[in-house]
This record gives C-alpha cells, structure tokens and sequence, in this order.
C-alpha cells in the first residue's frame, strides 16, 4: 500500500486527460481515474510499481478522451470505432446514432463496473506509444 496524494496528483495535472470535453464528461473521467488510482495505492507493492500503473491509467485517459472527441465533437464514429479496435477495447461500441460524450463514457465506466474490469485487466502499456495526444 502506497499513499495517494501523490499519485491523484498526477492524475489531477494531466491537462491532457480531459482537453477537447466539456465540463460534465470531464468530470466524470476524472472522478474514475482518481478512484482507479486509490485502488492502485491500495494495491500496489511499491510506489514505483504505483507509478507505472498510474501513467498505464493515464494513458488509457487519453484514449477514452480522444474516442469520445472522434466519436461526439468531430462526428467521426468511423474514425472512434477504428481506434477501439486498435486498442482492443473490450466495451461494446455505442449505437451510431448516439453522440452525447457524457452518455458514451457513462456506458463505457458502467461497462467496466458490471463486467468487475478496471484498465489493468488488460495491457493498456502500449496504447501511448500508438496514440499521440
């Protein structure tokens, strides 16, 4: 077990997470990465392994932020669906009719809730080296 401050302070001064959304989906991205990351306190061996997993947490941030930006603000689904196929997102993909950002990223977060899978269920280590924000 690690102390959080620090960690939800990286989370907190990432301007990147949440750049492009409005205030209410921004909101609520922020909220689970800084619940993600006191699990990964509560968690973690180490705070260097805490680090790691909060900077693999922050770039899943980023991607969820650029899916929502794709898919709502540039009404580019194509372009948000190829991107979750690259990363291989497990959550199914919203109808195509749907474009409110706050909507979509409750379906995605509920979907991780109901299915018990936070970020690190699955290797999200190299989704920042693929997606420049």
């Amino acid at each position: 077990m690690v102390q959080a401050e620090s960690l939800v302070g990286r989370v907190l001064d990432d301007e990147a997470l949440t750049v492009g959304l409005e205030d209410p989906e921004a909101r609520l991205l922020i909220e689970w990465l800084v619940e993600q990351t006191e699990h990964i306190a509560r968690q973690a061996a180490s705070l260097e392994e805490a680090r790691q997993q909060v900077e693999q947490l922050c770039r899943y941030g980023r991607i969820l932020r650029r899916f929502l930006i794709l898919w709502c603000y540039e009404k580019n689904p194509g372009g948000a669906a190829q991107l979750a196929a690259t990363e291989k997102f497990g959550w199914p993909l919203p109808p195509a009719s749907e474009s409110n950002a706050f909507a979509i990223l409750q379906h995605v977060l509920h979907w991780h809730e109901q299915a018990g899978i936070t970020f690190l269920s699955r290797d999200y280590g190299n989704a920042g080296a693929r997606l420049q924000t």
